[in-house]
């Protein structure tokens, strides 16, 4: 049997930039703020840390070392596991084609808001413009037939650089790319919390932030709203950090990158907090709504509350939109980059397609699908519906599946454990098994449990999914990217993959490329 010469990151640095810029994204920017002002505020900060030190890290240890040790895309090396195992691959593979179907768009829509920052085209009604003006937006959910050519061509534009940033390759257009961008992207929010940091009302706004509320750190609910924002913040559980290890060389230092990636990640989100919170003090300031009365997560947050704060600005304005939605689309962009990589790989993997092939007939299919149905008035709802239903039905069950198979069913932790020590100053013991093996899987099932207690008892007013057009089409995506697992890994279960390189050839070959 053929083997598989595979593609190296071109360094450590670059692959941890590249993974640091799949974890920062949009939500950093738009999420963690709200869920930490909603939990206990400067207190949420203790269970976020636990979160992270006992679930997030441990699952970004496993996820590493199942990449480098097995040296494939997340079918790849769940299949070179065990047969039976690459089901969960090809899952977590439409999760990823899923999600970047509506990805693009939100990356496009801040791209056009960075644009409207430098005169407040979006007038002295944000809501009104974004709804009305910018999105057309429908009550419906059928309603693709009114197509808005400046949402589209943007998309188009952001598929464009995605897909030419993966045809060149790992280490000459994902690393590159990453070496370039992470940084600006650190330093363009940082200048922009700065300059919220200076603004009438920002004390006020980092007070409601950071000012702790310890009853709140007894509720369990505070527990599983830390574990789930560290769970989808890091990009762990839908296969891209799988991906992204499989072209690590076997000597990399598997435990202090994931440390690194996943402080980095947080780092940036209380950054981003800082930032959020300062303008949304502002605004308190300016206008006399108080912060709790104040859209301060998710699309309201993005392109009303800021549109908001942009209008009332006293000086430089325009700087500070153009920093902030160019922050976006940064932080967007580079975990885009990462989730399209995820079935690209698997296509080159598993059909032995070459890159720029699978680049093209798989980023072209997707490019097509997304840029049909966002760009629509019923384009913001088809995003909230998939976006609930893929992180909440979707993630959220492969993640501790995978976990559950790994360590339980074919009790491969001790020769992942191994595995990840063999090469990393930072050595793991028994706790690692009891934090990836218990802990991580109890709070997810925890995660699941109360999101589905949450979806049968919504009303029909509440902002969840209630209505059966709405559910029918949510399930149909959730449980459909399951069934194309299966599937797949059915169709592809007599075709062999390629054998792994031996330890010799892998030496022999990157020391001819140092």
């Amino acid at each position: 049997m053929a083997t598989e010469t595979r593609e190296n990151w071109g360094s450590r640095v670059g692959f941890i930039l590249a993974a640091i810029g799949s974890a920062v994204g949009l939500g950093n920017i738009w999420r963690f703020p709200g869920v930490a002002y909603e939990n206990g505020g400067g207190a949420f900060l203790v269970p976020y840390l636990v979160a992270l030190t006992t679930a997030g890290i441990p699952l970004l240890i496993m996820e590493f070392t199942i990449g480098r040790r097995y040296r494939g895309s997340a079918p790849v090396a769940y299949r070179r596991m065990n047969r039976n195992a690459e089901v969960i691959g090809w899952w977590q593979v439409a999760i990823s084609m899923i999600i970047a179907v509506y990805y693009a768009a939100i990356i496009a829509w801040a791209g056009w808001y960075g644009f409207y920052s430098i005169s407040q085209q979006w007038g002295a009604d944000p809501n009104a413009f974004l709804m009305g003006d910018f999105l057309q937006a429908s009550d419906g959910f059928g309603d693709f037939g009114t197509w808005l050519p400046g949402i589209g061509l943007a998309m188009v534009v952001v598929w464009g650089f995605t897909l030419l940033v993966i045809g060149a390759g790992i280490k000459k257009g994902i690393e590159t790319t990453s070496k370039i961008f992470i940084p600006l992207l650190l330093v363009m929010f940082a200048v922009m919390v700065v300059q919220a940091l200076t603004l009438d009302g920002a004390v006020e706004g980092l007070n409601a932030f950071f000012t702790p509320d310890w009853e709140a750190v007894r509720e369990p609910g505070v527990w599983l709203a830390a574990y789930g924002q560290i769970f989808f913040s890091l990009s762990v559980g839908f296969g891209i950090m799988v991906t992204y290890a499989s072209y690590l060389k076997r000597k990399s230092d598997i435990t202090t990158s994931a440390f690194t990636v996943g402080f980095a990640n947080s780092s940036f989100e209380i950054l981003a907090g800082i930032g959020v919170f300062a303008a949304l003090g502002f605004i308190a300031f300016e206008s006399g709504v108080p912060i709790a009365d104040q859209a301060y997560a998710g699309v309201g947050l993005a392109f009303v509350a800021f549109p908001t704060i942009i209008n009332t600005l006293p000086y430089m304005a325009g700087l500070f939109g153009v920093l902030f939605f160019a922050s976006l689309v940064v932080a967007g962009w580079t975990s885009m980059v990462s989730i399209v990589q995820v079935p690209v790989a698997a296509m080159e993997d598993r059909f032995g397609w070459g890159r720029k092939k699978a680049t093209l007939i798989l980023g072209g299919f997707m490019t097509v699908v997304s840029v049909a149905l966002l760009p629509t008035a019923s384009g913001l709802m088809f995003l909230d519906v998939t976006d609930y239903f893929i992180n909440q039905y979707g993630i959220a069950v492969a993640a501790p599946v995978s976990i559950a198979v790994v360590v339980w069913v074919m009790w491969r932790w001790k020769a992942l454990r191994d595995d990840a020590n063999a090469t990393s100053t930072i050595k793991i013991g028994p706790i690692w098994f009891v934090c990836l093996g218990v802990i991580t899987p109890v709070a997810l099932a925890g995660i699941l449990f109360f999101n589905i207690c949450d979806l049968v008892t919504a009303d029909a007013d509440s902002s969840l999914y209630t209505y059966n057009q709405y559910q029918a089409f949510g399930w149909s995506l959730a449980l459909g990217a399951l069934a194309f697992g299966v599937i797949m890994a059915l169709v592809l279960r007599r075709r062999e993959v390629p054998e792994i390189e031996s330890e010799e050839d892998v030496e022999i070959r990157e020391e001819a490329t140092r």
